[in-house]
């Protein structure tokens, strides 16, 4: 049995490697991440995460572990800002006001789904134009979703958040756990 990343983010294998985890191999799927039209955040993060979970190439036995984060403010998505304007733009919208963090988490093994999703509520205080055009500058903001990260130069823009801190950052540990031993991994027992 291996286990196999469907995801290109260096955050998501420092989460995983907090709980004695690496994967065997990493395998970023291609899929359309486009919203359908009116999807909603939340399901819409859970069908990133499915689709991605589906996409990754692996043998029945392979453990396949994808997710998505989305950020949300009301009904509308957040997703990767396409350049430096619309991160602006998203920073903006977020700026002194409460959003949600919601990252679903998908894994695959004999056919089989596992699905969970942790939703967090942040809190960024006002931002000013100095602000907003330094964490710019800094380039942080790519390919996040939301234009920002709380585990970068951002995490100075929120002074409180409510849920798991992990799912923010891309990967909830708590859950993540519970879905590989769901689908057999060894996560503490030894791997040997």
């Amino acid at each position: 049995m291996r286990l196999i990343l469907g995801s290109a983010s260096p955050r998501r294998r420092e989460l995983l490697a907090r709980i004695g985890v690496t994967p065997d191999a990493v395998r970023p799927p291609e899929i359309d991440e486009t919203p359908a039209p009116r999807e909603l955040p939340r399901p819409y993060c859970a069908r990133m995460a499915r689709e991605k979970a589906l996409a990754v190439p692996a043998e029945d036995d392979d453990i396949v572990l994808a997710a998505d984060t989305t950020v949300m403010l009301g009904r509308r998505i957040y997703g990767k800002p396409a350049d430096a304007g619309e991160a602006a733009a998203f920073l903006h919208a977020l700026s002194g006001r409460r959003h949600r963090v919601v990252t679903a988490v998908a894994v695959r093994r004999n056919g089989r789904l596992w699905e969970r999703e942790a939703l967090s509520t942040v809190r960024m205080k006002r931002l000013s134009d100095l602000e907003v055009n330094a964490y710019l500058a800094s380039g942080d903001w790519r390919g996040k979703a939301g234009g920002y990260s709380i585990q970068g130069p951002a995490g100075a823009f929120v002074p409180w958040i409510s849920g798991s801190y992990t799912a923010i950052v891309g990967l909830p540990v708590a859950e993540t756990a519970n879905l590989l031993m769901a689908a057999g991994y060894p996560l503490y027992r030894s791997r040997s």
